[in-house]
């Protein structure tokens, strides 16, 4: 099949030199996709690994902990492709009114990341569309503070942007003229309701992907926005009931594949190589995550068997030991608030654990001492390690 270029160029002046700005075809693309028996098994075996990923909500005695520390490793990862230093060590500690050991300004950025899911899955969950006014919105959340705050929050480029160089002439790549963004976006919002055709819900997030990074509509946010999009998109179309699927790590590992990848959507038209990627993106993600909850199941049960062994001391032990799979770096003071165990007894309970191995005090001081989980962190950690 003869592909062909997926939109358009116009030609824009900017500080006072010529530059082509691309502005995409509107979805679904034409030609259509190819689907050869591969890439149809990929798509399945994709769709499959979902299901298992679905499920792991069945066999996990709370999912709601593991989401709390799931998405806050997205919000490191994601964040640490636009060049944060953040570590998910950092971000607890922040999230305590504590002091991470990196400028407060990337954490904040990462902290903004997980506020923005949160936000989008609740107006999901309230009935609302995942539209343009929610992508606006939560655009407003993840710029709120700190580094990019002055960058027009929640509201679409007014003027051009471009991607790698230092101007319009010399860039990688020129995405529309900010008159076209809106009209680019309204187009996009149309193809997510299934205007002019329903798309299966796996499709459409691969596809509203490239569109969105390739309008590239806000002056900053964009890259994190995007790939947030995608698991909006999954759980809004039911194929998750929890938001836990995150390619970051995935796109941070094949980094340089994946610009290539999107570069030649845009001007070969070549769709089925950027769906075979996604595709296995998904697979070893959703295979990934998987392995990390049963992880910590494992975890879990063996320190509760050790507990166990604390005879009058356990039940309380176990109080404090439920409450640290939620927040693994934590403050014995947010445990008294949240089991409503007394301080005394709290702190007689982390001496148990510290002495157990399970956790570790990171200060060294009276008041205010700062606990972790090793283990569980240890655990969170897989492929959030900062290059040394």
């Amino acid at each position: 099949m003869k592909r062909k270029l997926q939109g358009h160029y116009v030609t824009i002046s900017t500080v006072g030199e010529e530059a082509q700005a691309f502005v995409p075809a509107p979805l679904p693309p034409k030609p259509p996709i190819e689907w050869t028996p591969e890439l149809r098994g990929k798509f399945d075996q994709a769709l499959l690994a979902l299901g298992r990923l679905d499920s792991i909500a069945t066999f996990l005695p709370d999912i709601s902990l593991f989401l709390y520390m799931y998405v806050r490793k997205e919000a490191v990862l994601s964040s640490m492709i636009e060049g944060t230093q953040s570590s998910l060590s950092d971000l607890l500690l922040f999230e305590l009114d504590m002091e991470p050991g990196v400028p407060t300004d990337d954490v904040r950025e990462v902290s903004n990341y997980a506020a923005a899911l949160a936000y989008g899955l609740k107006r999901l969950n309230e009935g609302f569309p995942l539209s343009l006014r929610l992508i606006q919105e939560m655009h407003s959340i993840l710029l709120a503070k700190g580094r990019g705050s002055n960058q027009m929050p929640g509201e679409f480029r007014r003027s051009q942007n471009w991607i790698g160089g230092t101007r319009p002439g010399n860039a990688v790549f020129v995405p529309p003229p900010a008159d076209q963004v809106m009209e680019c976006m309204g187009e996009l919002e149309l193809f997510l309701h299934d205007r002019p055709e329903p798309t299966p819900a796996l499709l459409k997030a691969a596809l509203a992907h490239v569109q969105f990074e390739t309008i590239h509509p806000f002056p900053d946010g964009n890259g994190r926005l995007g790939r947030l999009l995608i698991t909006l998109l999954l759980c809004e179309q039911k194929v998750l009931r929890q938001p836990l699927l995150y390619l970051s790590l995935y796109f941070k590992t094949h980094r340089r594949y994946y610009y290539e990848l999107l570069h030649n959507v845009r001007l070969t038209g070549d769709w089925e190589a950027w769906l075979d990627f996604f595709a296995e993106a998904v697979v070893v993600t959703a295979t990934q995550a998987v392995e990390t909850a049963q992880q910590l199941v494992d975890l879990a049960n063996k320190d509760r068997d050790k507990i166990s062994s604390l005879g009058r001391a356990a039940p309380s032990a176990l109080q404090i030991h439920r409450a640290l799979m939620e927040r693994p770096i934590t403050t014995s003071g947010w445990l008294v608030e949240k089991t409503g165990i007394t301080p005394a007894t709290v702190n007689k309970a982390l001496s148990h654990l510290e002495r157990l191995g399970i956790v570790r005090e990171l200060t060294s001081r009276k008041r205010n001492r700062i606990f972790s989980y090793t283990g569980c962190v240890d655990i969170m950690n897989q492929g959030t390690e900062l290059p040394g």
